[in-house]
């Protein structure tokens, strides 16, 4: 939402009302744009009452558009289709660990009623315009499949071996992850497939990121014996180290369609990754075959470990990877399809 914020300047006024009252993803608005942080505190407080005071807070500030986002915001939603005030796009781009195997029934019975009368509901996943057409039981004229996009050009010569806290050691090779550290996207599944892997070729496993998660997955580290040879980077663009990695991987429990794997494809980088989502369909056709199934442990270490003895395929899809994303991914597609939703005249 940053980046379309950014790329419409000031076409649009915007009031964001951040549900966790968490705002950190402010700090990389542009100066030129256009945007108030309510100061509207909208605790969870019991549907009924979130639904209410939602309402409340529409009738006062009448957006010409609203749009909602993933399930945290669903009693908005609800709040809109009881006292409806302008147009309303609800973005469904994921789910949170509850939801990683299967819908929560009562979930997708609130989905039903509170999208019943969106204007649109736009998905960056197959899987999940399939759920909210077949699941959800949304008219399939009211779902709109816009894939994500990435910036090519930011992430395509990324500088190599300028990771923090990072020197590559003669010989070796590096495993990495871009990812929040939150339940959801399961970096313990991958200390564990690294630490089975064959120490030969010597190898190291960096995790860029941070959240609730990095106290565990450190102790983790230490318990499996590998903690000399993780790093944790904490937060960092992920620029700073994508050129680093010989390798992307990805060991989520739940993704639709990751930027994280879309900036490691526009990076150059090969994938070893779990089938969640859209990622197998994402990839070029030759990395499918390192997207292996979710919970299988030894394929995916085997993914992992055959690409570290292959330069010449590391090398290869990595190349595809990047035209893959190129032809089927730039940003420069997903703005003018979110030009088109939110009635942006780019003429002017």
């Amino acid at each position: 939402m940053v980046r379309l914020i950014n790329h419409f300047g000031r076409h649009f006024h915007h009031t964001v009302i951040a549900l966790d009252n968490d705002y950190a993803a402010a700090d990389s608005l542009s100066d030129d744009v256009d945007v108030m942080l309510s100061s509207t505190q909208q605790q969870k407080r019991g549907t009924i009452r979130s639904v209410v005071s939602g309402a409340l807070a529409l009738r006062s500030l009448r957006p010409d558009l609203l749009i909602t986002y993933n399930w945290g915001a669903i009693e908005w939603a609800m709040a809109h289709r009881l006292v409806p005030i302008s147009r309303h796009i609800h973005i469904e781009a994921g789910f949170s660990q509850r939801e990683a195997g299967s819908q929560i029934f009562r979930r997708v019975l609130f989905r039903r009623w509170a999208l019943a009368r969106c204007a649109l509901v736009v998905v960056p996943s197959l899987q999940l315009e399939h759920l909210a057409r077949e699941v959800w039981r949304l008219p399939a004229e009211r779902v709109a499949y816009v894939p994500n996009g990435v910036d090519v050009a930011r992430f395509s010569s990324p500088a190599r071996d300028i990771a923090p806290g990072f020197t590559r050691r003669p010989g070796e090779l590096v495993v990495g992850t871009v990812a929040p550290l939150r339940p959801e996207k399961n970096v313990g599944r991958l200390l564990r497939i690294f630490a089975a892997l064959d120490p030969s070729p010597p190898a190291r496993l960096l995790i860029a990121g941070d959240g609730i998660e990095r106290p565990v997955l450190r102790q983790l580290a230490d318990e499996l014996g590998i903690a000399d040879r993780v790093i944790f980077t904490g937060q960092v663009a992920p620029e700073q180290v994508l050129g680093t990695f010989d390798i992307f991987a990805l060991s989520s429990d739940t993704e639709q369609m990751p930027n994280a794997l879309l900036e490691a494809m526009a990076a150059s980088r090969p994938v070893a990754a779990v089938d969640v989502g859209d990622v197998k369909s994402i990839v070029c056709k030759e990395n499918r075959d390192f997207i292996v199934e979710r919970d299988d442990g030894p394929a995916f270490a085997g993914a992992i470990a055959k690409l570290l003895h292959d330069h010449e395929q590391r090398r290869t899809l990595g190349r595809k990877n990047h035209e893959r994303v190129v032809s089927a991914f730039p940003q420069e597609r997903m703005f003018a399809a979110y030009s088109e939703i939110f009635g942006a005249d780019q003429t002017h």
